[in-house]
């Protein structure tokens, strides 16, 4: 079944955190946050509210050595990473080979270095089969964070099953890929600059939910290419029109 779209309501924070994780280096001047809220209708001092509430609950960080721009902190910097390879995923041929991990921390862990540890799992893309075993095709590559190396320990092996019919239990593709269509007509649709703005955020997010399956995996005509086709033509034209009217 296919979730809904997550479109998420247009505010100072989002403006100035999709603007932040596009960026490359994430960082931006005060004035310059200011001049992308104008492009929304959002005023001045709703945008500098905005970036000393994002400095208090650590989204944020003021570099005075940079003149006082604002930078993503760490942990955002780590989104940002992972967004980045939502959009080109750095994948590697399949030769029907599957990553397994099995947890072998102790079972009576504090629920924050559980809840932690799955989540590391879930960014790596890898699916929960059982308690304590995760897998994924081996076709993806990319860093295992040290809460996951500590925890773990990793094998490779092939399913005896059908791997297409496995990775259909694991995954909900069809739901994935209902949603991804559902995000690109809008996307298309949308009207005004908010509009496609929003639309492109919750594109984002649902490009993280994205297995990176290997394609002989996947079922017929799977939207995520051309999702990202759709999102890259945005990103090209609002990065223009941000220029343009920074530098005005």
């Amino acid at each position: 079944m296919a979730n809904a779209p997550d479109l998420r309501p247009l505010t100072a924070r989002s403006v100035v955190l999709s603007t932040l994780l596009g960026s490359h280096p994430p960082r931006i001047g005060a004035r310059q946050a200011v001049r992308v809220g104008e492009l929304f209708g959002i005023a001045e001092g709703t945008i500098r509210v905005a970036l000393s509430r994002m400095v208090a609950a650590g989204d944020l960080v003021q570099i005075p050595e940079r003149g006082g721009a604002y930078e993503l902190t760490e942990r955002l910097v780590q989104r940002q990473a992972r967004q980045d390879e939502s959009r080109f995923p750095r994948t590697r041929p399949w030769d029907g080979t599957w990553e397994i991990a099995v947890v072998t921390a102790e079972r009576r862990r504090p629920a924050a270095e559980r809840a932690a540890l799955r989540q590391a799992m879930s960014a790596l893309r890898l699916a929960e089969l059982r308690e304590g075993t995760w897998l994924r095709p081996a076709n993806l590559g990319r860093p295992r964070p040290e809460i996951v190396q500590r925890q773990c320990a990793f094998l490779s092996g092939r399913p005896e099953e059908e791997p297409a019919a496995l990775a259909a239990s694991l995954w909900d593709l069809d739901g994935w890929a209902c949603t991804a269509r559902e995000l690109r007509a809008a996307l298309d649709a949308a009207g005004s600059l908010a509009e496609q703005f929003t639309v492109s955020a919750a594109v984002l997010r649902h490009l993280l939910r994205d297995p990176l399956l290997p394609a002989a995996l996947l079922p017929a005509g799977w939207p995520g290419p051309e999702l990202r086709e759709h999102y890259e033509r945005f990103e090209a034209d609002f990065e223009r029109l941000l220029t343009d009217h920074i530098s005005a």
